[in-house]
């Protein structure tokens, strides 16, 4: 019974430390293809002004390895202005800082869109979660990323 309830009490604490991936993780379909809809990303985020730090192509590296992956490519990218903050207040917020977006063909060959919500780094870093770069962070990724899947 002990053993039993040990193990409850530290299964529920790991779960209870370990942050939710699939509830806060936004995703959308693009009209565009993966590499498309990352250059057009890339474009608007360029265009307002914040720093593209890196992009990387899963595909191309599971390609050097000989292994097959669908397109798969990731944009990381960030404005100091509103990333620092988030800093000042959690330094740990660096480890989701900057911003990152995915976007991959699924297997029906759609290109989806994923990224964390911005609002994620209230509760695995203890952040207020009504600090204002928070909503700051949110209206730009919907903004960038709407641009990236527009159809014009």
């Amino acid at each position: 019974m002990i053993r039993s309830t040990t193990l409850s009490l530290a299964l529920g604490t790991a779960l209870l430390s370990t942050p939710a991936l699939a509830g806060d993780m936004i995703q959308i379909s693009s009209p565009h293809s993966v590499a498309d809809t990352m250059d057009r990303l890339e474009q608007a985020v360029q265009g307002a002004g914040a720093t593209v730090f890196a992009r990387v192509d899963h595909a191309a590296g599971a390609a050097k390895i000989d292994a097959e992956l669908r397109p798969t490519q990731l944009l990381i990218f960030g404005n100091p202005k509103i990333g620092t903050p988030a800093m000042q207040d959690a330094q740990t917020a660096g480890l989701d800082l900057p911003l990152r977006v995915l976007a991959y063909e699924n297997e029906a060959g759609e290109t989806v869109v994923v990224y964390h919500a911005p609002s994620s780094l209230s509760d695995a870093h203890g952040i207020d979660a009504s600090a204002p770069y928070l909503q700051t962070m949110t209206g730009a990724l919907n903004k960038l990323t709407g641009k990236a899947v527009a159809t014009e």
